[in-house]
């Protein structure tokens, strides 16, 4: 440090103040993962694929842009190109936040573009599936913004041996939120005719609703959180205009990255089952309506199941990683992971119990995997350059998470079969495992410049 400079803030030291900005911080969990519970995993994918089989012509494709695509295809391509518009601009909007110390605005601006698109949900109805494609692109897009955002405050509200615990209840709270919520969603679909409404209705308004939730409870963390003081790293050059810089903090961000070639081991083993996930969580309903001829009831129950347990799984996962480490307690949720896919692939069609067996094991490790590989990161980010790293970060959790999704809708494409395209996601798995058995974690903390919890 030179006279005259100021050290960027870490977390509170008062653990008082820091307990009230982590209970704030659990609140965007709370918040937008209605989004991906309700929305994504549970109606838009078989309601966007009626809606486009509804606008398909005597072959069952309809025509975007001129281009061919099979209707059932629809949301797995919509899923991928909302993938890539948030690739062109979450690393922008990461060095931006770290360069201005303003992270709390542009979360703002994001959630409720998000919030926004998904209210507007509810106008999705007839042949209209490019308004819903554009709405799902939109949305998708802002919610993987946010998360650079919200991500990258974990290490300024944590200490380090307090974050796989932080991190894990901030899942938890999103997967009590996703539970609560499909509880309402089950009981106005089901009940529909008693609501004086038709099923498309009932669907509409579920999806509008997770917009409205996402957008309300978004209040709390924008009013408990608060910016960081920017370092003088942070201020220079911070001049010709606030997108220019970003992009030319971008730059030396990718360029900083490459001394850091274990934290980049870590991104790119996380990219690849990420990817997995990602695509299980995006298209789980798709194929259990389509392949296996379960009703919207079934699959509600299941994912509401899914919620419930994930909530325990969550909070179990993040308690064997204090006696076990973080990495070795997600390589076992890997495992764990494939032989959940090579079930999928062979359960039975019209067999509600199995389904809900899957689900149940989906549940147990599905947010304690996601909780415990966003601590471990947090460790391996240099200070002051959290936004830009979890940017990175990001776009391995969705912003590159579009190869899985590519993939599946290419296999149905070209064979007709979701059995075909569930199975070929064990390979994301399989990889991720190897190249994250490959990562000296304590040597990447250490080489990051961070204090080494005791355990990891």
């Amino acid at each position: 440090m030179t006279a005259g400079t100021t050290e960027p803030e870490e977390y509170a030291s008062d653990p008082a103040e820091r307990k009230r900005e982590q209970r704030g911080w659990y609140f965007y969990d709370f918040a937008c993962s209605v989004y991906s519970t309700s929305v994504l995993t549970v109606f838009l994918g078989p309601y966007l694929t009626s809606v486009a089989r509804a606008a398909a012509d005597a072959e069952g494709y309809v025509h975007p842009l001129g281009i061919p695509v099979r209707a059932g295809s629809l949301f797995a391509y919509a899923v991928s190109a909302s993938i890539v518009v948030a690739v062109l601009l979450m690393p922008m909007v990461g060095a931006i936040a770290d360069r201005t110390g303003r992270k709390k605005p542009l979360l703002a601006a994001a959630a409720y573009v998000g919030a926004t698109a998904t209210a507007g949900m509810f106008f999705l109805a007839g042949d209209r599936y490019l308004l819903g494609t554009f709405l799902l692109i939109v949305a998708n897009a802002s919610i993987s913004v946010s998360m650079v955002l919200y991500n990258a405050y974990l290490p300024q509200i944590a200490e380090p041996d307090e974050r796989d615990a932080v991190s894990s209840r901030g899942w938890a709270f999103g997967y009590t939120s996703g539970a609560l919520v499909l509880v309402l969603n089950l009981i106005l679909y089901s009940g529909h005719d008693s609501f004086g409404l038709t099923e498309g209705e009932a669907v509409r308004i579920c999806l509008a609703s997770a917009g409205v939730w996402w957008g309300a409870f978004t209040v709390v963390p924008l009013r408990r959180l608060r910016d960081r003081q920017v370092g003088p790293e942070g201020r220079e050059g911070a001049g010709g205009g606030t997108v220019g810089s970003g992009w030319r903090q971008l730059r030396a961000t990718l360029k900083d990255m490459r001394r850091h070639p274990l934290t980049l081991s870590f991104l790119l083993a996380y990219l690849v089952y990420n990817d997995g996930v990602q695509t299980v969580i995006s298209q789980a309903s798709v194929f259990g309506s389509e392949e296996l001829g379960l009703d919207q009831t079934t699959l509600i129950t299941a994912v509401l199941l899914v919620q419930v347990l994930a909530v325990a799984g969550a909070l179990g996962m993040g308690r064997l990683a204090r006696s076990y480490g973080a990495k070795r307690t997600i390589l076992a949720s890997l495992a764990v992971w494939t032989l959940i896919l090579v079930a999928g692939y062979l359960l039975p069609a019209d067999a509600p119990v199995f389904f809900f067996c899957l689900a149940a094991a989906i549940g147990l490790v599905l947010g304690g995997s996601q909780a415990l590989s966003r601590s471990l990161f947090s460790h391996l980010v240099p200070r002051g350059k959290e936004a830009e790293y979890f940017s990175a970060y990001e776009m391995s959790d969705r912003g590159l998470s579009w190869l899985g999704p590519l993939v599946f809708g290419l296999a149905y494409q070209l064979t007709g079969s979701y059995r075909d395209a569930i199975i070929s996601l064990v390979i994301f798995f399989v990889v991720g495992f190897v190249l994250l058995a490959r990562v000296p974690v304590r040597r990447a903390v250490e080489a990051a410049g961070n204090p080494i919890p005791d355990r990891i």
